[in-house]
């Protein structure tokens, strides 16, 4: 009733001798090790650049030190050429709003006098140069001077010529006499104003002044007025 049984085979080492088997995964294992450490020193050796020695690693670490030094020098002149840039067109517009400035009081001043001009009375001799408006002074023995020109209708360059002045006085012993003091150079535009002192005569005291201008000294009279000094 009950069936065939098997039988039982003894062996005392059958079971040791299966134990000291490695299993097949393991071998696995050892055999990737093994071609991974084979396959990085190709790499290593083939592929990479070569290794530093320890004597090349420090020399490179200070090149690279000194490299960084460098670097921070040049980002600190950059910095400070920035700054003197900034400063530099800050200035820049500041004079240019002062240049801006000063061209507004220049043609506000160009408008004033040619007002002035226009307010003043015509030369009664007309003339290509006209004499508008003259002021003396005497100091000493020296003759100050103020004289307006005008052109009327100025094109071109403009007029170069000379001012002399013509003296009518006394001397120091009351003898009246007339004397040309010394010509002065002149250029006249649309107007122009000329200033300045000339020497006369020690004691000598002027009474009327007759202003020429000429295109040279004893050359051709271009503008003519006697003035009276009070």
């Amino acid at each position: 009733m009950f069936g065939r049984s098997k039988p039982v085979v003894f062996d005392p080492y059958g079971s040791r001798a299966s134990r000291r088997l490695i299993p097949n995964w393991l071998w696995l294992l050892l055999f990737g090790a093994t071609i991974g450490a084979g396959a990085l020193f190709y790499v290593q050796q083939k592929l990479m650049p070569p290794r530093l020695s320890a004597e090349e690693s420090s020399q490179l670490r200070k090149d690279f030190d000194s490299a960084r030094q460098e670097s921070s020098r040049l980002t600190a002149e950059l910095a400070q050429a920035n700054h003197k840039l900034d400063e530099a067109l800050a200035k820049h517009d500041r004079l240019s709003a002062e240049l801006t400035a000063s061209h507004r009081d220049l043609a506000r001043q160009r408008d004033n006098v040619e007002g002035l001009l226009a307010a003043l009375p015509p030369d009664p001799r007309g003339g290509i140069v006209e004499i508008r408006a003259a002021r003396f002074k005497v100091g000493g023995d020296t003759l100050g001077y103020d004289v307006v020109f005008s052109r009327a209708g100025a094109q071109g360059p403009p007029f170069a010529g000379v001012l002399q002045l013509v003296v009518a006085g006394k001397t120091a012993g009351g003898t009246e006499t007339t004397i040309a003091l010394e010509p002065a150079d002149v250029k006249v535009g649309q107007y122009e104003i000329a200033h300045g002192s000339m020497p006369m005569r020690d004691g000598f005291v002027p009474r009327q002044v007759t202003i020429r201008v000429l295109d040279r000294l004893g050359g051709k009279l271009f503008g003519m007025r006697v003035i009276n000094m009070n």
